[in-house]
């Protein structure tokens, strides 16, 4: 005999598939829409569905956006472009209110041991817009782990010859440790003490 009846068995297995949550924490999600009104759980709802139906990346950077056009890319000087693995990233450093250019999302890292290549990725995208927009810095600021360093090293690669400077973070983050989980202070610290590659 299952312990739930079907439609609650289906939401703890929905929230389940989200990062972090496991079985006891989806039991408490699911009795608290349950528990809900029925106006508010359709607001939950429709909250959700709003974003899926708004949401998409900008066309010129990667990040998520509701316009054709992220306001980061609207608004600020293109000559700086910091570019990090997702978009969730751009919130961590946007926190620190010192970095006043553009990114750039790669959706993801070079794994060659799960044939993620430079195809896979938004590499090439990158290299146009740095052509096209007249950059002169490039930060790399992909996390301080073994995909986030071959990745920062490849890219460099294709931009040197370009005549265009590469910089990476400096040390004060934690080989090993995510940019969205990284304080403030550490951040700042890192972008800095940035070094150029």
């Amino acid at each position: 005999m299952d312990i739930f009846i079907e439609p609650i068995g289906e939401l703890i297995n929905a929230f389940t598939k989200l990062p972090g949550v496991g079985t006891k924490t989806a039991q408490r999600f699911a009795y608290k829409i349950i528990n809900m009104s029925k106006e508010e759980a359709e607001a939950f709802a429709n909250s959700v569905l709003e974003c899926k139906r708004k949401i998409h990346y900008c066309k010129v950077c990667g990040n998520y956006t509701d316009k054709e056009v992220c306001s980061i890319c609207s608004n600020r000087k293109k000559d700086v472009i910091c570019v990090v693995k997702e978009p969730k990233d751009i919130i961590a450093i946007e926190k620190m209110h010192e970095f006043d250019g553009v990114y750039h999302v790669l959706h993801g890292t070079l794994k060659p041991s799960e044939n993620v290549g430079p195809k896979d990725i938004t590499i090439d995208a990158l290299l146009e817009r740095i052509e096209r927009d007249g950059v002169k810095e490039v930060i790399m600021a992909t996390n301080p782990d073994y995909d986030g360093e071959i990745t920062a090293m490849y890219v460099s690669s294709k931009i040197k010859p370009l005549g265009v400077k590469v910089t990476r973070l400096a040390n004060g983050m934690p080989i090993g440790s995510d940019i969205e989980y990284t304080d403030e202070i550490t951040l700042m610290r890192a972008f800095k003490d940035r070094k150029e590659l």
